[in-house]
């Protein structure tokens, strides 16, 4: 699976954050008032962005798998595929997937994680 850039992520933060699809107008307005207000600009770090950028991104994330269009809609509105947390267990799958040694990164991980997430992990796993 690919890495998100950072607009890339933006919008699917919006995507995963609504409860139902979006067209990239919406979604370039809802990307201009998360970014105002610190420094009082607009738009995706102090830009406006053109709605013709969103709709890039939202092609990339189409072929990236993650995003869908609803077909015969005008202007097309866009949902995410699966959900934040669907996207991020399958990350770290890929990630473990891909390593030599998954038992030395397996120890790795736990021993990175909070006393309270450890205890999450030993109820889930109590679970299989």
């Amino acid at each position: 699976m690919a890495s998100l850039g950072e607009l890339e992520r933006a919008v699917m933060d919006l995507l995963w954050a609504g409860q139902e699809a979006a067209t990239a107008n919406t979604l370039r307005d809802r990307l201009a008032q998360t970014s105002a207000g610190q420094d009082g600009t607009a738009g995706h770090e102090g830009k406006e962005l053109a709605v013709t950028t969103v709709l890039t991104v939202l092609s990339r994330l189409e072929k990236k798998g993650l995003v869908e269009r609803e077909r015969g809609t005008r202007p097309h509105r866009y949902q995410a595929v699966s959900s934040r947390e669907d996207h991020t267990a399958e990350l770290m799958h890929e990630v473990l997937g891909s390593a030599p040694d998954r038992e030395a990164v397996l120890a790795r991980f736990i021993g990175s994680v909070s006393e309270g997430e450890a205890e999450t992990l030993r109820k889930l796993l109590g679970h299989l």
